[in-house]
């Protein structure tokens, strides 16, 4: 029998000759010509003024929460239904996470009543953009400009996507981007952060640099380097540099690629929700998608359940996503929640996630196929 993962990793172009180049420079530590690609090439992308590349979407939600110097009894509002890196870079700071339910069609944050949760102690919203959709980011930046607040875009799955013709990473203060090899461009492991706001980039480069002001020197700007502030190694190697620059010279064939498939998998199910029980991703007003998920909505736990059994019963691999932050052991412990979370707790029990990989071609009718026959099927 065949199998059908959730997720390949593929090489699409230069990635093996750049990263040859690479080594033939004699420069593998970070910061060199590849790292210089990558970062002109995200700016582009995103629209941003400055980039910085990282080891990982989470080294830059980290690098976002010290930008936003959270400190300890500081508050960041943030949805429950996110990946563990969007809370831990405020818990890091001493700062509390505090969960919101997310909207029922977009599963993105909700800014209507968001104000009421914000108190003097809160500093920030860290929104993020679910399945590659920007969330109402109009909405959410009146709400940061009333209270006074930074704007923070997880946007680790949303790279190439726009709200109201803007591009994802360009919409808040700042942004972080994942270049996991579950997401669409890919490099194994790797981050990015985009900085629209000049009066953050000179600090946000002394973070990376471990607290110190190493770029400045290498620019000429100061004579010597030294630590002048608190700081991580954030930066990823030129190998990943390299490999991360391959695919983002093709990202507009790789998005066009993995739209096809949300596309197909759009075309075959839509006339048939209803009567499988199920429901669609809904594409929000003003946005375009990058293709990087398609899930369904089961009518509960239990036929979701059955449902990724009887697929993996036929070689097809479809989990679900997030456990809710605000009902994790750590969550609880270091979070706070002030209101109810239905919403957040019926997309827990209920989502589930179709194969979405750039070399997937002709296999989605063997997905297409095989979950009509069983949603069509009686339990």
């Amino acid at each position: 029998m065949k199998t059908i993962p959730f997720n390949k990793p593929s090489l699409i172009g230069n990635e093996i000759k750049y990263i040859r180049d690479a080594v033939r420079l004699g420069q593998l530590a970070g910061d060199g010509t590849y790292t210089d690609k990558c970062q002109r090439a995200i700016c582009q992308l995103t629209g941003s003024a400055k980039s910085l590349i990282t080891h990982s979407c989470t080294a830059a939600l980290e690098m976002a929460a010290m930008l936003c110097d959270l400190k300890p009894d500081d508050e960041v509002l943030m949805p429950s239904f996110t990946f563990v890196s969007t809370a831990n870079a405020v818990v890091l700071r001493g700062a509390t996470p505090v969960f919101v339910d997310i909207h029922p069609e977009t599963l993105n944050i909700n800014p209507e009543g968001l104000g009421q949760y914000v108190t003097p102690r809160t500093k920030a919203i860290f929104v993020v953009h679910y399945a590659g959709f920007p969330a109402d980011m109009d909405a959410l930046a009146d709400v940061a400009r009333a209270h006074g607040l930074y704007l923070v875009e997880d946007a680790a799955q949303a790279l190439g996507s726009t709200y109201k013709g803007r591009p994802a990473g360009s919409l808040g203060d700042m942004a972080a981007f994942s270049f996991h090899e579950t997401k669409n461009i890919i490099s194994g492991e790797g981050g990015a952060l985009t900085i629209n706001r000049d009066d953050l980039f000179g600090r946000a480069e002394i973070i990376r640099e471990k607290g110190t002001n190493r770029s400045q020197f290498f620019r000429g700007q100061v004579d010597k380097y030294t630590w002048v502030d608190v700081g991580s190694s954030y930066l990823p190697g030129e190998l990943i540099a390299a490999y991360l620059f391959a695919q983002l010279e093709v990202e507009g064939a790789i998005r066009a690629r993995r739209l096809s498939v949300f596309d197909a998998y759009m075309e075959a199910f839509e006339p048939l929700a209803e009567g499988f029980g199920v429901t669609l991703p809904k594409i929000p007003p003003h946005c375009t998608g990058n293709g990087h998920m398609f899930y369904f909505l089961m009518k509960d736990i239990e036929a979701r359940t059955h449902f990724i059994q009887a697929m993996k019963q036929g070689g097809i691999t479809t989990p679900f996503h997030y456990v809710p932050l605000h009902s994790a052991p750590a969550g609880r412990k270091y979070g706070h929640t002030p209101g109810p979370m239905p919403v957040t707790d019926r997309i827990s029990d209920t989502l589930v996630r179709l194969p979405m990989f750039f070399d997937l071609g002709s296999d989605v009718e063997a997905v297409i196929s095989t979950a009509s026959e069983i949603l069509d099927t009686p339990q």
